[in-house]
């Protein structure tokens, strides 16, 4: 696994790709959490002076941006799928339980008889041991959108697994009591409520207080123009 992340030569290396068309393999470094190890391909680069996080990669369904000390030239023959393994037979479905023998039903035959077929349906009555289940594969790092209030202001963030995808920026409240409304939580929706409308008295008072203070300087203003 490489863990140097991508050169400044090397960055030059896959513009010049991308510009021809090719889209090249790249290894996650330790730097980019859980998937390190993993491989993809770089789809673009974006202006480094707009974020540190240029170099777009595709990986499984997603693209997503990365810094490039999350990512390294992959090796080669990385990527390559390996061979597939033979398909494994059905598994045959589970016999049914033997129904037991009823003595009523048999010919009357002698005591040590009778006793060896009552053994015998016993035996036949345990169920199958059912197939061991296969491994589920591991799926990708879970998705994490937060939206916060803190000293006066409405932010959002989202984070995949240790990464942080987008760091906290500033929403209108507006906006922020849209998303919520999306969320169907009794209690939620109440909540914003309760904080948009403080926020919103709090704005009148303030509103109120400056009008106040305008009123009495217009009024001294006007004092000193009548003044001789």
């Amino acid at each position: 696994m490489a863990g140097q992340g991508l050169s400044t030569d090397e960055v030059q290396g896959i513009r010049e790709a991308l510009a021809a068309g090719r889209k090249p393999k790249v290894v996650f470094t330790a730097a980019a959490g859980q998937i390190a190890g993993q491989v993809g391909q770089v789809v673009e680069l974006t202006d480094p002076a707009g974020s540190d996080e240029f170099v777009v990669v595709r990986f499984g369904r997603d693209e997503l941006p990365f810094s490039p000390a999350d990512v390294a030239i992959a090796p080669r023959g990385a990527g390559r799928r390996a061979a597939e393994p033979p398909a494994q037979p059905e598994a045959e479905p589970e016999p049914a339980p033997a129904e037991p023998e009823f003595v009523l039903d048999r010919v009357p035959a002698p005591r040590p008889a009778r006793e060896e077929s009552k053994v015998e349906t016993v035996e036949a009555a345990k169920p199958a041991r059912r197939a061991a289940k296969a491994a589920k594969p591991k799926g990708p790092a879970g998705l994490t959108v937060t939206l916060a209030y803190a000293e006066g202001e409405w932010t959002v963030a989202a984070q995949q697994g240790s990464k942080a995808l987008a760091k906290p920026y500033v929403v209108k409240p507006a906006e922020a009591l849209r998303m919520v409304a999306l969320v169907d939580v009794p209690g939620v929706h109440e909540a914003v409520e309760q904080i948009l409308a403080a926020e919103r008295a709090e704005a009148e008072q303030q509103a109120e207080r400056l009008r106040a203070e305008l009123a009495e300087i217009e009024a001294r203003l006007a004092e000193l123009r009548e003044a001789p």
